[in-house]
């Protein structure tokens, strides 16, 4: 018998090991059950309690939701849903409004009776909000009695206790919640919400609920928000939705192809979908108002019946002809902006995070509703249907010669050797977890950035001038672009559909220009490249942008960097003092020697970098389309409405 290795610890027993129950766990994990406990952990648990109230309206009992978000930081959710049961629960021998508050995995949800189509899945969430405020008050509305319950960090404070009220205060069948708390501040290190991720998250919820009222209002930083009440309520659901997405845009058909069916085993079905004269496909996919970012067998079925409807009518009207290849699924989507929206009794996510949907049987049922509401459009709108079908071959032959500039592109790097753009300056690393690639504007500045750079790590490519907007060019255009084709060489990740993160050279991409408005359109436009054609890169936290200086002070023998009007002020009170004092003011990049780059910008010990994220691909997706789309009018309104939070701008 082998002896017990000398490494085993007999001090190390079954005592040592700590079980954490209930609403201790969640404390001690929130992010287990929120994701974080930064600003996206804080608005977490408002949408934990608004999708209850959601739920309460897709199972029929729900019209409007009121949200208020007070000056102290707490949250008002109250809904006219049914009101959570305030009689004893048979387990837990307590009401259900205390079960459902202070239990994880208790709700009206799991059984199908109560809920036919929801949201929730897992029973935490008000329990989890409960656990992660200092604060919690429960209010149910039912008959002529309105139940309270106080709660503290997930802990009972008071038994549930009712009063009764007057007929003209309260009519005896109005019923419903309202769910009050103060998030906790020693969980959320981030205590500051965001009122437009706020609002952008319940316009979505009242598209796709159709007849639901939400409304919204901040009490919070009343001065930073002056339009700080906003209701929603759309009466054409997701159709409204894609109308609203596409307002920035040419469209093909004057309105969005709808769709909705009730199904046997109580799915519901529902897809809006519309072409625009881009060459991006923009498309929102939900199951039980969850967005689905990654996916799933919706989008599946609706991708399989597009492309077989489009391509079935084209030979039919003889727009494809007998000798062209059938439409690939690619070219059936450039331009189009779809939401398809699965409600179904017993939605299977892939994960916790609930982003990819995975009944097999949703397939199916997509693709046989989408196909025969397509079929009906394209034989009863002709003109639009030949219009969508000749988009379609466009983007077809587009696609063809955009796979011969790859393929040159491919063939050039390997007649050259090594496959790098000439003008890259590589880094000796070759782990690509270590490695940095800085986008630097101009040649000179370039140069300079090479000679202050740490070799070792980081890697320069000179962009000369501004790339292309690729918001007004097809991909064959794009590929001619020499910075563009730099830039993917370069990465080694390719883009759109042939993008393989995995295979990036380098996992911090800088955007490095000139702190000027030139500067300022170069890093948009390349900007509007990652996100158009490498967004993963962006999904994964691989692109980020460089902080120059604007000012370089020299007061005696100190040197002081400043990097924006305000920093400088105050720079400047604290050296009124000094007897000389010299300011310059950098209008580029170029104009710092090698050293300085490095001090400032580019030493990783003294530097920043913003991260760029995509919090709301929505949001961001109109924010491009109208910055760098060729209608002029919504970017004017846009330039109109936000002029006067510009600080500082350089003519």
């Amino acid at each position: 018998m082998a002896s017990k290795p000398d490494y085993i610890d007999d001090q190390y027993t079954a005592t040592d090991i700590q079980v954490l129950e209930g609403m201790e766990a969640v404390r001690r994990r929130p992010g287990m059950y929120i994701g974080s406990t930064d600003q996206r952990g804080l608005h977490h648990l408002i949408f934990e309690i608004v999708d209850n109230s959601v739920d309460e309206f897709m199972a029929g009992f729900c019209s409007s939701v009121e949200i208020t978000l007070n000056e102290d930081g707490s949250v008002r959710v109250q809904d006219d849903g049914r009101g959570i049961p305030v009689d004893k629960h048979p387990t837990t021998g307590v009401s259900g409004v205390e079960t459902v508050m202070t239990t994880l995995h208790a709700g009206g949800k799991f059984g199908g009776k109560a809920y036919t189509v929801s949201g929730g899945l897992h029973g935490v969430g008000a329990s989890v909000v409960n656990a992660l405020s200092e604060h919690t008050m429960v209010e149910v509305r039912r008959g002529s009695r309105i139940y309270y319950q106080d709660f503290s960090r997930g802990k009972r404070q008071t038994d549930l206790k009712f009063r009764r009220v007057r007929k003209d205060e309260l009519d005896e069948s109005e019923t419903g919640t309202t769910i009050t708390f103060l998030p906790d501040k020693e969980i959320f290190y981030e205590y500051e919400y965001d009122f437009n991720t706020l609002i952008q998250r319940f316009k979505e919820m009242a598209y796709l609920n159709k007849g639901l009222q939400i409304k919204f209002t901040s009490r919070y930083h009343a001065s930073r928000w002056p339009n700080n009440q906003q209701t929603f309520y759309f009466d054409g659901g997701i159709a409204s939705f894609v109308t609203n997405l596409n307002q920035n845009r040419d469209v093909i058909h004057s309105a969005p192809i709808y769709v909705e069916r009730h199904l046997d085993g109580g799915t519901i079905v529902e897809a809006a979908l519309q072409y625009n004269d881009s060459f991006n496909e923009f498309v929102h996919s939900f199951a039980n108002c969850i967005n689905t970012i990654d996916g799933g067998t919706h989008i599946t079925g609706f991708r399989s019946a597009l492309t077989r409807v489009l391509n079935d009518y084209g030979r039919k009207q003889n727009l494809i002809k007998e000798n062209e290849p059938n439409l690939a699924g690619e070219e059936t989507r450039e331009g189009l902006t779809a939401v398809i929206s699965v409600k179904l009794t017993d939605p299977q996510f892939e994960g916790q995070t609930k982003n990819k949907l995975g009944n097999p049987e949703v397939s199916n049922q997509v693709q046989s509703v989408v196909a025969e509401a397509l079929q009906y459009y394209l034989e009863d709108n002709p003109a639009d249907s030949k219009r969508i079908v000749e988009k379609c071959l466009t983007a077809q032959r587009a696609r063809e010669a955009a796979r011969k500039a790859r393929d040159l592109i491919i063939r050039k790097n390997a007649m050259d050797g090594g496959g790098l753009p000439g003008k890259l300056a590589d880094c000796s690393e070759k782990n690509p977890a270590l490695c940095e690639l800085y986008l630097v504007e101009g040649d000179s500045a370039g140069g300079t950035a090479k000679s202050g750079r740490d070799r070792r790590t980081q890697a320069i490519l000179p962009l000369w001038g501004k790339i292309l907007n690729v918001e007004k060019a097809r991909a064959d255009k794009m590929l001619s672009h020499d910075g563009i084709r730099s830039m993917i060489t370069a990465i080694g990740a390719g883009l759109d559909d042939d993008l393989d993160v995995a295979r990036a050279r380098y996992h911090r991409i800088i955007i490095m220009t000139d702190a000027d408005v030139d500067g300022s359109h170069i890093r948009t436009l390349i900007l509007t490249f990652f996100f158009r054609h490498m967004r993963e890169l962006i999904e994964h936290g691989y692109v980020y942008i460089a902080q120059p200086p604007l000012y370089k002070t020299t007061a005696g023998r100190d040197t002081f960097y400043t990097y924006s009007e305000g920093e400088q002020e105050g720079m400047m009170v604290q050296l009124k003092s000094r007897r000389t004092v010299n300011i310059q003011r950098y209008k580029g990049l170029g104009e710092m020697n090698a050293e300085q780059l490095w001090e400032t910008t580019m030493d990783p010990e003294q530097r920043t970098l913003l991260q760029v994220t995509i919090e709301d691909a929505a949001n961001a997706d109109e924010v491009f389309s109208t910055l760098m789309g060729d209608i002029v009018a919504p970017r004017r309104n846009f330039i109109q409405t936000h002029a006067l939070e510009v600080k500082n701008l350089d003519i």
